[in-house]
């Protein structure tokens, strides 16, 4: 994940705008970024698909006050609070937008070079603290590096071993970071979430050095940690700025 889940750009600019940090046009550019172009079905009193730009607006008057992140995987519905359809359409897809105040949730379908977020009843989850997240993350890397170096990360591959080493540093902000309105903290947090993700994405691709099933599982179960710790410093980190 080397890039922000489209779910984390629709949460984070529609934050911004919200709160009048950032224009509308603005937001509607950076949350379609490099698609061709995004619309949203199933809104309300809306039977056709409504471009982007105007179903921020239609979401604002159905009374969303701001959005929160999900990022589910199976056994893990990080930021979901049903019911049962949006949880599992959001699982489906490992990603999900919910709109506070106005009960509704969205998530992306990628249909060719646009997406498409369809529109489902949802809830609120219970917000994640950032300082709990951020600590649990700090604390779940380290860990994780310890016992990844007791397994032989030398034998992994390279870009692997490289994305590791390279957690130990927090970058600056980068073109598909948080928008304005967001403290650096939340940059900071992001931009080590991400690198998380993507060292988990990597070498989960494969039991990299493992010479044994029993390496083999230490090794996924502490990658596993690790990615649930990154999304859920993800999660805390692109909540409503307050």
């Amino acid at each position: 994940m080397s890039t922000l889940p489209r779910a984390a750009r629709f949460v984070t600019w529609t934050n911004a705008w919200l709160i009048g940090a950032t224009s509308l046009d603005e937001a509607d550019d950076a949350i379609r970024a490099r698609d061709t172009a995004h619309h949203v079905i199933g809104l309300p009193g809306q039977p056709e698909p409504v471009p982007l730009l105007l179903s921020l607006g239609t979401l604002r008057n159905l009374g969303t006050r701001a959005l929160s992140l999900a990022l589910p995987v199976p056994g893990d519905p990080l930021g979901l609070a049903g019911p049962r359809e949006f949880t599992e359409a959001a699982i489906e897809l490992g990603e999900a937008v919910v709109c506070e105040g106005a009960g509704l949730g969205l998530v992306p379908h990628v249909i060719g070079a646009g997406v498409q977020w369809q529109v489902y009843d949802a809830k609120p989850a219970v917000p994640e603290s950032f300082g709990d997240a951020s600590l649990e993350l700090a604390h779940t890397l380290q860990e994780v590096i310890d016992a990844l170096a007791g397994l032989d990360v030398a034998r992994w591959r390279p870009e692997v071993a490289e994305a590791l080493i390279d957690l130990r540093a927090v970058g600056s902000r980068t073109h598909d970071g948080l928008p304005p309105g967001y403290a650096p903290r939340a940059e900071e947090l992001v931009t080590r979430a991400r690198r998380c993700l993507l060292v988990c994405e990597l070498a989960l691709a494969d039991d990299g050095g493992s010479a044994t099933a029993y390496e083999a599982e230490s090794r996924r179960r502490a990658l596993r940690r690790l990615d649930h710790a990154a999304r859920r410093a993800l999660l805390a980190a692109c909540a409503p700025p307050r």
